[in-house]
């Protein structure tokens, strides 16, 4: 049996990557030129798959840049982020560990390193610091890229994922303030800067009070439009042996609402409940797949929510836009206006609905069909009739 096509929870590989040409070329002319560029979008819209595709183009094509891609997710202090960002920066200056070792002792003036091996030298290789000489030096390794860089004549292009993690940092202003202060006058390095929670990383980059104000150019990811969907789905049948008329791999990004994430998981739940041409019926029980498997995190979603917020939802579900119009207000029991207001904030940040043009909408799709299902007893089958209509 052939490997699924679809690809979702891990970075997407090149065959299963749609589209994005537009980003692509732009994110790596910005990077390749030295503009700093921030990535902006809701959480599992491709961000992290759009870096690397474009950080390997990099690598393949100018043999002079060393990218650097480094997760910030399970870094919590300014201390650990110093020592994994000193130590991705030494791996990525040369192929020999030998060469680590030496660039350690011979790029710092002020700072004596602590080098640790495991039984890999390749993948188990780490640098530490005395915090308290860390604290007062750790200039140097914010500059060591660009110290680097001039040394051996280079260039460096460094991605940080999950950024916003930062500002939960013990000190995050300070350190906000350093990073900001050593990175703008580096010539040599190029930032990435890029993560899953939408209005943290806007309110870092966009807030003119915040030091990272105009850092560089900021990316706006959008979803992928609909016709390349269903393109890259009949495609992706066809290379594996299977067929799916173009009306109902239409369905699929009409039921997700072109969100890559859950486009990719409910095109492989249907391809793997077909055999050879997948039909209403496979996509019918793929969505009942899907929501059945995201079912405990909804859930988890739901039991941090107020009573109000919920009813706020079930307004939104119901497409009401007013939502502090007195009829609203009554019918779904939202409370005072300033409550439907607070309760309409909270959910915008927690990137549960957002707020476009004249519309509020559900962010994640298949959250909403579980929602429509769990509180109004809306079938799936009844909501993908209502979707493809």
């Amino acid at each position: 049996m052939s490997d699924s096509p679809f690809i979702y929870g891990n970075t997407v590989s090149s065959e299963a990557f749609t589209n994005r040409k537009a980003e692509i070329k732009k994110l790596y002319n910005n990077l390749i030129q030295g503009i700093n560029t921030m990535i902006i979008s809701p959480r599992r819209w491709g961000k992290t798959s759009l870096v690397e595709k474009v950080v390997n183009n990099i690598k393949r094509k100018n043999k002079d840049h060393k990218t650097v891609i480094i997760d910030l997710f399970s870094v919590s202090s300014e201390k650990e982020f110093l020592e994994t960002f000193a130590g991705e920066v030494i791996k990525v200056s040369s192929n020999k560990w030998e060469e680590w070792i030496d660039n350690s002792k011979n790029f710092f003036r002020q700072l004596i390193p602590k080098i640790s091996f495991g039984i890999d030298p390749y993948s188990d290789f780490s640098l530490s610091f005395e915090w308290e000489e860390l604290q007062k030096h750790s200039n140097e390794i914010l500059n060591l890229p660009e110290v680097i860089a001039k040394k051996k004549n280079i260039r460096f292009i460094i991605c940080l994922d999950e950024f916003q993690n930062t500002a939960s940092y013990p000190g995050f202003l300070d350190f906000e303030k350093k990073m900001r202060a050593v990175w703008q006058r580096q010539k040599l390095v190029t930032y990435c800067l890029y993560g899953s929670k939408r209005h943290m990383m806007a309110d870092i980059f966009n807030n003119p009070s915040k030091p990272f104000y105009r850092f560089g150019d900021i990316i706006l990811l959008e979803k992928i439009n609909t016709k390349d969907w269903i393109s890259f789905i009949i495609n992706s049948f066809a290379k594996t042996g299977k067929m799916i008329e173009k009306t109902d791999a239409a369905i699929i990004p009409k039921l997700m609402k072109n969100h890559p994430w859950y486009v990719q998981q409910l095109a492989h739940y249907t391809w793997n409940l077909t055999d050879q041409k997948a039909t209403v019926e496979e996509i019918k029980k793929a969505l009942e797949e899907v929501i059945y498997a995201n079912t405990p995190f909804y859930q988890k979603e739901i039991e941090t929510m107020s009573p109000t917020q919920i009813n706020l939802l079930k307004a939104v579900a119901s497409g009401k836009v007013q939502l502090t119009s007195t009829e609203v207000m009554q019918k779904y029991k939202l409370g005072t206006p300033r409550n439907v207001l607070k309760n309409k904030k909270i959910l915008i940040k927690n990137d549960v609905i957002e707020n476009t043009g004249n519309t509020i909408n559900f962010l994640d799709p298949a959250f909403e069909i579980w929602f429509k299902k769990q509180f109004f007893n809306q079938s799936f089958e009844e909501q993908i009739w209502k979707k493809e209509s």
